[in-house]
């Protein structure tokens, strides 16, 4: 009989692979930043030794949390395990705000479970345009203090999240850089290797002319390829600046709330950090 499990960190690979199965390209490191911020935020239905279904319920502090990598098993499709983690996430987040990033042909279903569009996010792709390089004010995030990128990355972020992003931003692999002026931080942004090419998140600016120079310094630190951006479809000067880079529009996610779209300064989100986890 199939049961519901809190998956082990040896068995959350396997969230990482089906997701890669599905074509969403996870990062190389990312899970152990998704263990950082909640270890215990994979559940799977589990037959045997078997999973069936997983979801990934992220906690964030005691009133945000968010869920994602929503995947059953083919051959175990429309045999209820996938809303059988559903119910096991949605009770592990009983209590707060919860968001997700869901596919938009799956709206109707989310607004079932209490969901409600706030905005849509668009997967912009492809080999870039690489810009000239800012020849100063973009410097190493481990020269900023690390309050100070927390802080810019909670004004983008319902919650507070400083272990989940000291470990993306310390991670092997990943490039994480930082605009600075007259010794302010205004903005950071990151870019990590992934299955296919590399991809930003986040890349979080108090201006445009800071978001581009803070894409172009990433992008001339990794080698020729594909990179990939998840931009706020309402920010246009985000889209914008997706498209000025020479990238794609690719698939749409749509970010749902069971509450109130809480408030965030939406002008400084040039790039979401993870569809999964927010």
């Amino acid at each position: 009989m199939a049961r519901l499990v809190t998956l082990s960190a040896a068995q959350a690979v396997t969230a990482i692979e089906w997701a890669a199965a599905e074509g969403w390209n996870p990062g190389l490191a990312d899970l152990p930043c998704f263990l950082a911020q909640d270890p215990g935020l994979f559940l799977a239905m589990e037959e045997g030794a078997q999973l069936l279904s997983l979801i990934a319920a992220t906690r964030y502090g005691a009133d945000f949390g968010f869920i994602g990598f929503y995947i059953a098993r083919p051959e175990a499709r429309g045999q209820g395990h996938g809303m059988a983690v559903w119910r096991g996430a949605m009770a592990q987040l009983e209590g707060r705000l919860v968001g997700l990033d869901g596919v938009v042909a799956q709206q109707d279903n989310y607004r079932k479970s209490g969901f409600s569009l706030a905005w849509n996010n668009i997967r912009f792709g492809g080999v870039p345009v690489r810009p000239p390089v800012p020849v100063r004010g973009i410097v190493p995030a481990a020269e900023v203090p690390f309050a100070a990128l927390a802080a810019l990355d909670r004004s983008v972020f319902p919650a507070a999240r400083a272990a989940y992003l000291r470990a993306w931003i310390d991670q092997p692999g990943h490039v994480a850089l930082a605009a600075v002026q007259d010794g302010a931080a205004t903005g950071f942004g990151v870019i990590r290797p992934a299955r296919e090419g590399h991809k930003f998140g986040p890349l979080v600016a108090e201006t445009p002319e800071v978001a581009e120079a803070l894409a172009a310094a990433l992008l001339a630190r990794v080698p020729d390829g594909p990179v990939f951006l998840d931009v706020p479809e309402p920010h246009r000067a985000a889209v914008a600046l997706a498209e000025r880079l020479g990238l794609a529009p690719g698939f749409e996610t749509a970010r749902m709330y069971t509450g109130p779209a809480p408030a965030i300064r939406a002008e400084r989100l040039f790039g979401v950090m993870s569809f999964e986890l927010g």
